[in-house]
């Protein structure tokens, strides 16, 4: 319970009188006339005011005359006749046009009974008029009794009416109609009622009914209404109200001694306002509450000296939120108090009009200031539903002042309240000093908490806790359960812990977090603990590990080579993180290019031997740089090695890796390691492989090694000849005794005829140690083989001069004496010749039938014509093939006998145009009467009939 002396009394409304319009030149009908010229500017009611009520932009009253009164906000007062007597009770609906009212039209013998509801609808007229929609008697029964209050629900379906016998009557249904509307006596009891008011909640409609003595409440949305008595404490007239959303719609009581508030089934908080309260009224938020108090006088700042009577009364305006009172004045019989336009209307018996406007957010919110009471500011903020800036910057004002005092610990609570809309840098600031750095870590830790920090931040924050020491505060701050539980920059933290020595925090960060840089860094340059490093990379993504091992690889292999071979051979065969016993293992692993690891392996040969040699066994298709590497590293230590045994092994490894088939594409380069390191048996082998026969030749001749000369002459020397004519003058130049080679050598020249017995014996006479017995064999069969060659050529010679001789003979005889045809057979079926017949010069002689039956063509012998054919195709070929200059040179190259070659060639004709050029006219003449008889030779058989 609070009391109404613990509460601060602010002035957070202005009063003023209400005037009247400008133009106005009188006082409202039935006032009485003005005094003076400085009272007639003030707005004055008309008199005999009974009863108020405001709502839909208008003030309205009634009177002692019946009549009701509209005070719109233009302040043109307008009124009608509604009662021949007058006007009781007003309710003016708030989301309606409807106006409710209780008065009296006839007095009668007994006037208890005569009071009638009326109900208005203002957006109609009926005659200048609102028309009023229904009228019924107020009191449902004959006992005579006093309408004390009235309600009406704002869906138009429930009004209730309170008497002063302690009844209550509900009207049930279209208020507007009497056709649609029953009406029931709902309560009874033995006290006056007070007050009624409605509460909606959702589909339930409670309506709240207070007398002099109790409270209760009825659910009036059912059938059987069922009643909760929630109180036995009540209040007078007009003490009453329901309070916004803000108080939960609670039903406000304010009796003498304590303000109550009431939920449907339950009583809330009570407040001690001291007084005999007259008024009761809630508005936006406050409860305003008119009261007497003949004890206690109000304080001179809010009245003038004139009005401090000891009977007067207070009206005092309560913000129950935030606990204190918004405003207090003191008014000479209070009529009543209306809230209309966003103002208070306090209603005097003078029929005067007292406006209370409350003063702007803002400059209540400088008042509080001035006193130094934020929180009471802040609680107002919030309650006047001010945006985020606006509280933030209360916060930082708050804060500044619990700062400028000395309190540190509520300043940076008040800073924690700012996060978001003030600057950090601001806060930050004020805290530097080492002996706030508590205040500082706070701060910085709700920074982070809301996601805020920025990588600056964290430094900080992990600087503070470096330097208090306080490892659990730290270990609370980094070691979150989830991604998104972080609220820090993890980089950052990083760098800053491991700065800081702290290497098993910011290894934690790194590790749960995936900065494998960061953890690797740390493991190997700081703690150096390389076995730790190995093991992680090992459990990495291949991406991942991949990137690393060339980055650290060459460190890990310095200190703990084993154990880096053994991670970089799975790296590039196989390789699966090490999820120790999770994963699946079944998955298809990755490799590396095991090349690109080469270089890590610069100072530890016998691991990079290790290494490629497991490469070239289980991954045959490895890049072409692991063997490439691997013979190097076998011809070095083939080089150096002292032990034979061990030599020869080496040896045999060189040999065996060259004919593996892995240097087709790279000879050049295997045959340049094989010269550096004088590895002789490896470059002759690729010089057969690359079928280099002259630098076969070279070296065994360079190392004078006589039987190889011969041995690769033997084995090569029919894929390329010129070895024996190389061999030869190899020997020639030798002053050594070398017969035994040259006359090897001589008999391969000799059974190949590869060349001239002079160009032999050229060659050989730079020996001086070569006699003539050398080659005495070589040139005896060389001239035999010649003397035969040219009796054979002489005896061609002769027969076909002999043959040339005949056939010009019979050409001669053709052109000077007569054919006789002396055929008595035909040369087709042998049979005798028969008229018709054909004849031929060449002497063949035919049926006529046969003749067309067998001969292709009428012009020739079908006899002679395969022949001629032969000897025509060899003529054509022979004048096609004149100009193949590129064919004669490769077949001049490739025989063994290059002088029979250009003779077939020359008898072709091809260099016939070169002769034909060179001669004289006659000789070219000659040249072609003679060509011409050659072809008259070859076709002396054609004959024509």
């Amino acid at each position: 319970m609070a009391t109404y002396l613990q509460w601060r009394r602010f002035v957070f409304f202005d009063k003023e009188l209400v005037k009247e319009p400008q133009g106005n030149d009188g006082a409202a009908p039935g006032a009485a006339p003005a005094s003076g010229p400085a009272t007639s500017k003030f707005l004055c009611l008309p008199p005999g005011i009974t009863v108020c009520d405001s709502g839909r932009g208008s003030l309205v009253f009634g009177d002692m005359e019946g009549q009701i009164w509209f005070l719109p906000r233009s302040l043109q007062l307008t009124g009608f006749q509604a009662y021949k007597l007058r006007v009781t009770h007003l309710y003016q609906l708030k989301q309606h046009n409807i106006l409710a009212s209780v008065g009296e039209d006839e007095e009668g013998i007994n006037p208890l009974i005569c009071p009638q509801v009326k109900i208005w609808n203002l957006e109609k007229r009926d005659g200048g008029n609102p028309l009023c929609t229904r009228i019924f008697p107020a009191i449902p029964g004959t006992e005579p009794t006093v309408v004390s209050c009235l309600t009406v629900h704002e869906n138009l379906n429930f009004m209730a009416i309170g008497f002063t016998d302690g009844s209550v009557t509900l009207n049930k249904g279209d208020i507007t109609r009497d056709r649609h509307s029953k009406t029931q006596i709902l309560h009874k009891g033995n006290y006056p009622v007070t007050g009624l008011a409605f509460r909606q909640a959702g589909k339930t409609t409670h309506l709240f009914v207070v007398t002099t003595e109790n409270v209760q409440s009825y659910i009036v949305s059912g059938k059987d209404y069922p009643r909760v008595e929630l109180d036995t404490h009540g209040c007078g007239l007009r003490c009453s109200a329901l309070s916004d959303p803000s108080q939960d719609l609670q039903f406000i009581v304010a009796g003498d001694e304590c303000v109550y508030l009431y939920q449907p089934d339950e009583r809330g908080p009570c407040f001690a306002f001291e007084g005999h309260k007259l008024i009761a009224h809630w508005f936006r938020g406050y409860l305003v509450i008119v009261s007497r108090d003949r004890k206690v006088s109000p304080k001179s700042e809010f009245t003038s000296r004139d009005s401090q009577s000891s009977d007067k009364q207070i009206l005092n305006i309560y913000d129950l939120c935030n606990k204190f009172i918004a405003y207090s004045a003191v008014f000479e019989d209070v009529v009543d108090v209306l809230a209309e336009w966003g103002s208070l209307y306090v209603l005097t018996r003078d029929g005067r009009v007292h406006a209370l406007q409350e003063k702007d957010t803002q400059t209540k919110l400088e008042m509080l200031f001035k006193k130094n009471l934020f929180e009471m500011a802040i609680n107002l903020a919030k309650s006047q539903h001010l945006d985020s800036d606006g509280l933030a910057q209360i916060f930082m004002q708050y804060g500044d002042h619990l700062y400028s005092k000395g309190n540190h610990d509520g300043a940076v609570q008040q800073y924690i309240r700012t996060i978001g809309k003030l600057e950090p840098s601001y806060v930050i600031r004020k805290f530097l000093d080492a002996q706030r750095i508590h205040n500082l870590t706070a701060y910085l830790q709700t920074l982070h908490r809301q996601s805020l920090a920025n990588a600056d931040h964290t430094t900080l924050l992990l600087n503070c806790y470096t330097k208090l020491k306080d490892s659990s505060k730290l270990e609370e701050f980094i070691k979150t359960k989830s991604e998104s539980e972080v609220h820090f920059d993890v980089e950052t933290a990083i760098k800053v812990l491991r700065q800081a020595g702290y290497y098993s925090h910011a290894l934690y960060l790194a590790e749960n977090h995936a900065h494998h840089e960061w953890y690797l860094k740390i493991q190997l340059e700081d703690i150096k603990n390389y076995q730790e490093a190995l093991r992680y990379i090992g459990k990495l993504p291949f991406e991942q590990a991949e990137s690393n091992m060339k980055r650290y690889g060459k460190i890990l292999m310095h200190h703990i080579p084993e154990q880096t071979t053994q991670l970089l051979k799975g790296l590039c065969t196989d390789y699966r993180p090490s999820l120790e016993g999770r994963g699946d293992r079944e998955a298809p692993g990755c490799r590396a290019n095991s090349e690109e690891f080469i270089p890590i392996f610069a100072n530890n040969p016998r691991e990079l031997k290790a290494f490629l040699e497991h490469m070239s066994e289980v991954q045959p298709d490895s890049p072409q740089g692991i063997y490439d590497t691997l013979l190097e590293l076998q011809l070095q230590n083939w080089a150096h090695e002292e032990d034979p045994q061990v030599k020869e092994k080496l040896h045999a490894e060189a040999i065996s890796l060259l004919k593996s088939g892995r240097f087709c594409d790279v000879f050049d380069k295997a045959l340049v390691l094989c010269q550096m390191h004088d590895f002789q048996d490896g470059v002759l082998y690729l010089y057969e492989q690359g079928k280099l026969f002259q630098q076969i030749m070279h070296y065994h001749m360079q190392h004078e090694q006589y039987r190889q000369v011969v041995a690769v002459c033997e084995r090569h020397g029919e894929q390329e000849p010129s070895l024996w004519e190389q061999a030869l003058s190899y020997f020639a130049r030798k002053e050594e005794d070398c017969k035994e080679y040259v006359a090897a050598v001589l008999k391969h020249i000799e059974s190949k005829n590869l060349m001239p017995p002079l160009l032999v014996v050229q060659t050989l006479a730079h020996n001086s140690t070569a006699t003539l017995s050398v080659i005495r064999d070589y040139l005896v069969q060389k001239l035999q083989k010649q003397s035969q060659q040219i009796a054979q050529d002489e005896l061609r010679v002769r027969r076909y001069r002999e043959e040339t001789t005949r056939i010009r003979q019979e050409i001669q005889e053709l052109k000077a004496s007569p054919k006789i045809f002396q055929k008595t057979k035909c040369s087709i079926c042998n049979s005798a010749l028969e008229l018709p017949s054909v004849h031929f010069l060449c002497g063949h002689s035919f049926h006529q039938h046969c003749f067309e039956s067998y001969s292709e063509s009428d012009a020739d012998c079908p006899t002679c014509l395969p022949e001629n054919r032969k000897v025509m195709d060899m003529i054509r070929a022979q004048e096609q093939k004149r100009d193949l200059h590129d064919q004669f040179q490769h077949q001049l190259k490739c025989s063994n006998d290059s002088f029979s070659v250009i003779a077939d060639y020359f008898g072709r004709g091809v260099f016939n145009k070169l002769t034909l050029l060179t001669d004289p006219p006659t000789a070219r003449l000659t040249a072609s009467m003679e060509a011409g008889l050659q072809r008259d030779l070859l076709m002396h058989a054609r004959r024509g009939t």
